[in-house]
């Protein structure tokens, strides 16, 4: 079943495939400079059409840089920015799962009710924002103009990630509020993320050293990550918690510091102004995952922490709880949807696209089975081979004064295309337990933790963590 409105996905950041036209009047996306396998994206950044070239020029501001390069489609295979993101899976699964539904990208003359926006992600959210309004608007009135039941059709937008600032964006400051009926965001940081502060203060993720790829100043170029700073007070400070304008945040532009800030006071004054901004917004957010939330500042560089003094808000192990929930709400609202699920996964999890389905269509689907024990994981975003995979986690009963679950547990590290690398099934002390992987082949890889038996109770979670060969001589 689907509602007769315009559905637009919109992915995260690192999420749209990038290429150059060609010389020769070739499309840009035969010229792919950052592309969806695995295989291709180490080649992309250490060989000659490296988009690590493509950095963008001081005080680019909200404008396009002029070189060159442009959007293509959505990954669909899980991707990777080493230092920059979190690895995340592809966007097919989402996809896929809508058109099942029935949702179409239109053919012939028929026009599209699904439309899958790809935007350069190192620009800013402002400009891929204002050129949303240039995509969906007109394909909404190509949709309106069948008349009967598309007559009053509006947009509705599924967003992950940084997409979601993107379409709040064009729905507060572009107009798009007149014609968008559901903005549905699957871990958008609405006031930021602790991860990108820690990424573009210290730099290249340690641990990539040894490839001599340096990445910083490509990241530091991005209006984009800068607009994922957190909004929100997170800096330790011995006057207590300060926002990323009240202090001298090192090694980043303070100019570009400020205008991140503005973007995310700007959104939050609009919507507090439209109070039809709380009655479209459906907030998906990952709880209960290891999440960096705050940070103390210490000899130029910054230092992370995962609580707000003696408080552990968790998250999707990559945007806190408290970066995740926007709107002025408090952590327990009623405007949140939360799953026990990592960022890298949110919009593969069957139970998310569950709640997409039912809130596109506003009709239940189906009874689900009962989980009542959740999985806390800890999984290396990125080691290089030779070096062992360390997997670490916790389960935790739905009752806080129940004793550590005792279930069998089993870790799957799978390749991209499916194929099974290693499993284990580790002991469990006390619900904790560990697993480890020696000996992965370089790739992009899923690491699966769920229950050992079909009817386990245990919530699977899925992380992402990129294995990255050795250079060779």
């Amino acid at each position: 079943m689907t509602s007769n409105d315009l559905v637009v996905v919109l992915p995260g950041i690192t999420g749209s495939t990038l290429g150059v036209r060609g010389q020769d009047g070739s499309p840009a996306s035969a010229n792919l400079i950052w592309a969806p396998s695995a295989g291709a994206i180490w080649k992309l950044l250490t060989g000659r059409q490296s988009i690590l070239k493509k950095v963008l020029p001081e005080g680019v501001g909200d404008e396009h840089p002029g070189d060159g390069v442009e959007p293509v489609a959505l990954m669909p295979d899980v991707h990777a920015l080493p230092g920059i993101w979190t690895p995340i899976r592809g966007y097919d699964v989402l996809v896929n799962a809508l058109e099942k539904q029935g949702y179409t990208r239109g053919n012939g003359g028929t026009p599209a009710t699904l439309i899958t926006y790809a935007y350069d992600w190192r620009l800013s959210n402002r400009y891929n924002g204002q050129r949303l309004k240039t995509v969906v608007e007109p394909a909404l009135e190509r949709l309106r103009a069948q008349g009967g039941e598309y007559a009053d059709a509006k947009l509705v937008f599924v967003c992950h990630s940084m997409g979601g600032l993107v379409a709040r964006w064009y729905i507060e400051k572009c107009g798009g509020a007149e014609v968008t009926r559901k903005l549905i965001t699957l871990g958008t940081p609405w006031r930021g993320a602790t991860d990108a502060l820690e990424q573009l203060v210290n730099g290249v993720k340690k641990g990539i050293g040894p490839l001599s790829i340096d990445l910083t100043e490509f990241s530091r170029s991005m209006p984009s990550l800068f607009q994922l700073l957190p909004e929100y007070a997170c800096i330790s400070t011995s006057n207590g918690w300060a926002k990323t304008t009240e202090v001298s945040v090192p090694n980043v532009s303070t100019t570009m510091v400020a205008d991140a800030m503005a973007f995310h006071t700007d959104l939050q004054a609009a919507e507090t102004a439209r109070a039809a901004s709380r009655t479209m917004a459906h907030m998906v957010v990952g709880i209960r995952q290891p999440s960096q939330t705050t940070v103390t500042l210490q000899g130029g560089r910054a230092v992370t922490s995962q609580t707000f003094g003696p408080d552990n808000d968790y998250g999707d192990g990559t945007v806190s709880l408290t970066g995740a929930v926007g709107l002025g709400e408090s952590l327990d609202t009623n405007l949140a949807v939360r799953v026990p699920e990592q960022h890298t996964n949110l919009q593969c999890n069957q139970f998310v696209l569950d709640q997409v389905q039912e809130i596109l269509t506003a009709q239940p689907i189906r009874r689900r089975e009962i989980k009542d024990t959740n999985v806390r994981a800890v999984v290396p975003d990125l080691i290089t081979t030779g070096q062992a995979l360390r997997v670490s986690f916790d389960l935790e009963s739905e009752n806080p004064d129940a004793d550590p679950p005792r279930k069998a547990v089993t870790v799957t590290v799978r390749s991209a295309k499916g194929r099974v690398l290693a499993k284990a099934e580790p002991t469990l002390r006390r619900g904790h337990g560990v697993a480890t992987f020696a000996d992965l082949p370089a790739g992009t890889h899923s690491v699966v933790i769920e229950g050992a038996e079909r009817s386990s109770t245990v919530r699977p979670v899925v992380s992402t963590t990129v294995v990255w060969p050795k250079p060779t001589r």
